[in-house]
């Protein structure tokens, strides 16, 4: 995947495109790969970099939704529950399965959780990822050895499934490039063309080039997330807001707060929703909050509330209760739901919407990353009868995701690039240098940000550290400390000056501190 050669195609392309895309998260990507995949001229622009927003700020889960269970949202669990067994054989080197302890310190809590979780099970069919059952608690502890054990009666265990997801859409760009499509970051919209009111084309801007690219196509898909009311206004000024924001947080903390391969459910906190502790590349992220916001900016700070709702919540279930000083790293991601009645966001159904405007904009909104690819799938059915494009079956249900590979986990901290990993490896072998850690409490090292440029359309410091691999999310201090190397390396593969590398740093820093409490 090489962004120049993406550029090079799109100024060379001379007919219409059967579909271009606005927005490279989740949803957008899965579009891309869906309409390439079954022939169609597909085009992506992503305003800054594939998932900077929402996509690469998740609880890192692939689940049918414990919650949407309880609210009695059968068909949307029935639903994720499926496309999360269909996830995990399309790219198993980056889901697998995750036991989840539901701990029980009251009489009630055993039989009730057991009963629903049974049903959890039941929906999945033969989707399913493992039995539920109960566990005495000896049992529980032996799973979460770090549970407070005061009035601890026991558990239930059940069985979800656990992803790296910012490394799974890089993979879905690279598979949708290699159907045929054309994704560009860095290349925000700033126009949208229309013919005789109906829309047909876009302005973008190359943000490295300074050009401005005109694109038409048959029809024009807005998939941006939490902003899709701003893109909808560049067709239909004035339109009421679609989106009702909601915030959501993360803590991270070092491994020894989850060891093991076990993670807890919370099913009920004090905002309403449930609340996960998971073991995540050796550490133990801890989430989420609901918080309703107004606005949406590029970059979401956690609030000092929700940093203290998050830690007094752990302290109810921690034996060794967390600090502030035990994070690592805070992140926060906004979930673009949809407008209802409700003034409650954690009420809000996760179900996605299809909305097209008079102008023939095409908005698809709400969903989570579970259900990306049937969002997808019934984005570009929609989009092909409005487009008046030859109808053409879906083919993503088995269309194996770039790096798939059954037993990744031999290839050790390069497991998340699947197949990839054979060739990371022998850059290290042709390179020994490259071999060295990028920091030492980290993970990753030097060969990474090589392939992360040169295979994975990496532009910037931030691209590496944040989400070719996830050195911010995990230790936000070890993550700056790498910044300078990360910039040098980048430099010399880019062809970029030592002027560029020190501004690199410079934002890097800056970014990074926000990640610290």
């Amino acid at each position: 995947m090489n962004r120049d050669e993406a550029v090079s195609r799109l100024k060379e392309h001379e007919k219409p495109w059967d579909m271009a895309v606005i927005g490279g998260g989740a949803t957008g990507m899965g579009i891309a790969v869906d309409a390439a995949s079954r022939g169609y001229e597909v085009v992506l622009f992503e305003a800054h970099d594939f998932g900077k927003g929402t996509s690469s700020r998740s609880t890192k889960l692939v689940h049918g939704g414990v919650r949407y269970l309880e609210q009695g949202n059968i068909s949307l669990v029935m639903e994720a529950l499926k496309e999360r067994g269909i996830l995990r054989d399309n790219a198993p080197h980056l889901v697998h399965d995750l036991a989840f302890v539901v701990p029980n310190y009251e009489w009630w809590e055993a039989p009730f959780y057991g009963v629903g979780l049974r049903v959890y099970d039941l929906l999945a069919g033969k989707y399913g990822f493992g039995p539920s059952k109960n566990l005495s608690r000896e049992e529980a502890l032996e799973r979460i050895p770090t549970l407070r054990t005061d009035g601890l009666r026991g558990g239930v265990i059940y069985y979800d499934g656990q992803f790296d997801d910012s490394r799974l859409l890089i993979n879905l760009a690279q598979t949708a490039v290699e159907q045929g499509a054309a994704v560009i970051n860095y290349c925000p919209v700033v126009a949208l063309a229309h013919t005789g009111g109906f829309v047909d084309g876009l302005r973008a801007r190359d943000l490295e080039s300074g050009t401005e690219l005109d694109v038409q196509a048959r029809t024009i898909i807005n998939a941006t997330g939490p902003f899709s009311d701003s893109v909808r206004r560049m067709s239909t000024p004035g339109a009421a807001p679609m989106i009702a924001p909601s915030q959501g947080i993360h803590l991270v903390f070092d491994g020894s707060f989850l060891p093991g391969e076990s993670a807890i459910m919370v099913p009920h906190t004090s905002d309403g929703r449930v609340m996960f502790a998971i073991p995540w590349h050796g550490h133990t992220l801890v989430g989420t909050t609901d918080t309703p916001i107004d606005d949406v900016p590029p970059e979401p700070r956690a609030f000092d509330a929700e940093i203290e709702f998050i830690l007094g919540t752990a302290a109810l279930y921690l034996a060794k209760a967390p600090k502030r000083e035990d994070i690592l790293s805070v992140f926060a991601g906004i979930r673009p739901l949809v407008k209802s009645g409700s003034g409650a966001t954690a009420a809000l159904s996760r179900d996605h919407s299809i909305f097209i405007e008079q102008s023939g904009l095409l908005t698809i909104c709400g969903g989570k990353w579970t259900t990306y690819r049937k969002m997808a799938q019934d984005c570009v059915d929609q989009a092909a009868t409005l487009a008046l494009l030859e109808e053409r079956e879906c083919v993503t249900r088995h269309l194996r995701i770039h790096g798939y590979h059954q037993n990744a986990e031999k290839f050790g901290s390069l497991a998340v690039y699947g197949s990839d990993a054979v060739a990371i490896r022998e850059l290290v072998r042709r390179h020994p240098e490259l071999e060295k850690p990028l920091d030492a409490r980290l993970p990753y090292i030097e060969a990474e940000v090589v392939w992360a440029v040169r295979q994975e359309a990496a532009r910037t410091v931030e691209d590496v550290l944040s989400r070719r691999t996830r050195a911010l999310i995990l230790n936000a201090k070890a993550a700056e400390a790498s910044a300078p190397r990360v910039a040098e390396l980048m430099a010399r593969e880019l062809g970029r000056d030592a002027a560029w590398a020190s501004a690199q740093i410079a934002e890097f820093r800056v970014l990074a501190r926000a990640y610290r409490v």
